[in-house]
């Protein structure tokens, strides 16, 4: 049955541009509503930039135009960032429009109304010198509950509390430094206690990921407080109905702008019902993507307004956690803290897309960009798993079959095997669990790659009689990367489309257990390009640049370069002494298969390997027992130094090294030869 689905992302404020933190939760999003629109559902993907507030106000006047033409500017930037990256939205607008007007006024009304709204004489903090009441975000102190210092005046981001402003110890205005007096203002206040059993019912439903939920249990026992929606002039945004000075605090108008946005589209369309999305009793569902430093809002504010003007409360939440980058916060002088049109200029975006995918869990995890890792993962899976299988085999379809597949499939048992994975793939991208996803998907490429260097189409091709045979495995071959394209067309959708012109198909799940066979496919060309550590450093150069632009200095200088020779010989940023290209030229390196792997009693790190490399098998002991499974290893090409003397070990004789890459750990990944490598073949 199709099922009719409103999905948002957070809204992006509009006093910055778009990095790499925001593209996690805008992928994660983008990969789910792909899906969906795959199993043929009725879905609509909005957001909007967030451009309300102190902030945005303050940020216009020192560039020296109106905020309307700053919002408008950024605006233009983030959606071209977002549709670079392939964020399909269905509709990017911004909450500083007359829908979104038109439905917070509408909301403060109808809660007004029904007694939810309460005013009162509250203290403020002040700042006297720029004579204005402060926001929240323009106060900064100690947490009045960790006492974690330099928190601001909302939220503490060590321990997740929220406060009023005045609860800071040893508060100071980051406008102008000075310590806030208190001043009497009246301000506005929605009554969140009154919805506490609705709300403790609706997070029990399953709406809120369970390990926030558990946060959210913390809140209730602590005592919901009445939410503060008002704002004192000067402040950019809508004023509150009936009065002079008032306006709607950013955090009221910003997720009724969601339905802004949603409204945008439906009028510009014309064949959506608005009404029958957020109706009370909808069939219809709703689905937020955010992260948890916004689930307070998300999870109690939100929903209670929406239940408590008669609206249809969301179906879920899907909450993810902050980036890293190299295990550390992302960091303007280190060039971590990259934009998204800067990494644009480095790496295609299915790159970080597959990247993210693969590490994403469905839980509210951190996720940590480790560049290194970055590379070797796309490299491995994408480029050496993945398009390999086609590079391998299509090629012999167009050059001795006029590019025309067999007739029937001989691997029946290997398809049924590819096909009998969708209903995993299935509950993986309907709970965001796409990290298990893409094992599962990686997994049956290491499958293929297997079939194919086992039949070995670059021999057959050398002789006629094997000439069926070569039709048939190339055939089989590409049904076995058909099926795998398809799985991943939600998070590589230019790699798919690329795929869908080399295959004269499009790839549809509906179509996956249907063989493609007897039909005419287009010659073959690059689909993915190998990408690199240079590539790396160049963004990271490039992102420092940028902040040199902003007028700040990256850290390190001259003694970045003592630091560095201070550090162990054993770690990875120092380059070990140099060799002459005759030092290197020593160094046999070969093709190797693995035809034989087994765990070592009494080792905690080894694998037994047994090395195929053409004219002689050789035993090796290798330190990847925390990275591969021995079972996963049998039949993989790999690459080894052949002329390393033998060295005894406690274990037995070990007669090589194979080669890998990584930081360790489960981070280890086997070196693979490129497309037509065969054992015993020399690496040059």
């Amino acid at each position: 049955m199709t099922k009719k689905i409103l999905v948002t992302c957070a809204l992006p404020y509009a006093n910055g541009s778009i990095h790499l933190g925001h593209m996690l939760e805008h992928i994660q999003g983008d990969i789910w509503v792909r899906y969906q629109r795959m199993k043929g559902n009725d879905i609509h993907f909005v957001c909007a930039d967030d451009t309300h507030g102190t902030p945005v106000m303050l940020k216009a006047a020192q560039m020296n135009i109106t905020p309307e033409e700053m919002i408008a500017e950024v605006n233009k930037e983030h959606l071209r960032d977002f549709t670079d990256f392939e964020i399909s939205f269905d509709n990017y607008y911004t909450t500083h429009s007359p829908e979104n007007e038109f439905f917070s006024t509408s909301f403060y009304k109808k809660l007004k109304e029904k007694g939810h709204i309460k005013t009162r004489t509250i203290s403020q903090l002040y700042d006297p010198e720029k004579n204005m009441f402060l926001p929240d975000r323009f106060v900064k102190g100690a947490c009045p509950k960790c006492k974690s210092p330099d928190q601001y005046g909302d939220n503490c981001e060590v321990c997740g509390a929220t406060y009023s402003p005045s609860e800071l110890i040893d508060p100071y205005s980051t406008i102008s430094g000075a310590k806030p007096e208190m001043k009497d203002t009246e301000h506005y206040f929605f009554d969140l206690p009154a919805f506490e059993g609705t709300l403790k019912e609706w997070i029990s439903s399953g709406a809120v990921p369970e390990e926030m939920a558990n946060k959210l249990k913390e809140w209730f026992e602590s005592g919901l407080k009445q939410w503060d929606i008002s704002r004192d002039a000067p402040y950019f945004g809508f004023r509150i109905p009936d009065t002079d000075n008032k306006y709607f605090y950013v955090w009221l108008d910003a997720p009724v702008g969601y339905l802004g946005s949603f409204k945008n589209l439906c009028d510009r369309r014309g064949d959506i019902n608005f009404d029958e999305y957020i109706a009370k009793n909808s069939s219809c569902q709703m689905y937020h993507f955010i992260g948890k430093d916004i689930l307070y809002f998300h999870s109690l504010f939100w929903p209670a307004m929406l239940h408590g003007t008669d609206h249809r409360m969301p179906t879920r939440l899907f909450v993810h956690g902050y980036v890293t980058v190299n295990g550390a916060k992302m960091s303007k002088s280190k060039g971590t803290f990259i934009k998204a049109s800067t990494y644009l200029k480095h790496f295609t975006p299915e790159a970080l897309r597959y990247y993210y995918a693969a590490k994403m869990n469905g839980r509210t995890d951190d996720l940590d960009l480790n560049l290194e890792d970055f590379v070797a993962r796309v490299n491995s899976d994408i480029v050496n798993k993945l398009v390999n299988l086609a590079s391998r085999t299509a090629v012999f379809i167009t050059r001795s079959f006029e590019g025309k597949l067999a007739d029937k499939l001989t691997e029946d048992s290997l398809f049924s095997r590819f096909v009998s994975l969708a209903p995993t793939v299935d509950e993986c991208y309907e709970k965001c669990d796409y990290g298990r996803a893409i094992r599962e998907i990686m997994a049956l490429a290491d499958e293929a790659n297997r079939y194919v260097d086992a039949n070995a189409p670059w021999v057959l091709a050398k002789d006629p009689a094997q000439k069926e045979k070569l039709h048939e495995i190339c055939t089989n071959s590409l049904n076995m990367f058909r099926i795998l394209a398809t799985y991943l067309k939600p998070v590589l959708p230019t790699l798919a489309a690329e795929v869908e012109k080399l295959l004269n198909t499009e790839l549809t799940l509906e179509s996956i257990a249907k063989p493609l066979t007897g039909c005419v496919i287009s010659e073959f060309k690059p689909l993915f390009r190998r990408i690199d550590m240079k590539s790396v450093q160049a963004m990271i150069s490039d992102s420092k640049e940028d902040l040199v632009k902003a007028g700040a200095k990256p850290a390190g200088g001259e003694n970045q370069n003592k630091s560095a020779k201070s550090k162990k010989s054993d770690d990875d940023s120092v380059i070990a002494p140099q060799i002459t290209i005759d030092d290197f030229a020593k160094v046999d390196l070969r093709v190797a298969r693995i035809v034989k792997a087994e765990l070592v009693e009494g080792a905690e790190k080894l694998l037994s390997l047994e090395l195929d490399i053409g004219l002689e098998h050789r035993h090796v002991f290798a330190g990847i027992r925390s990275a591969y499974k021995p079972e996963d290893l049998i039949g993989r090409l790999t690459v080894m130094v052949a002329n390393l003397a033998p060295r005894k070990m406690k274990f037995g004789v070990s007669e090589g090294m194979v080669c890998a890459a990584g930081p360790g750990g489960k981070d280890i990944f086997l070196l693979s030869p490129d497309s037509g490598a065969a054992p015993g073949m020399r690496i040059r």
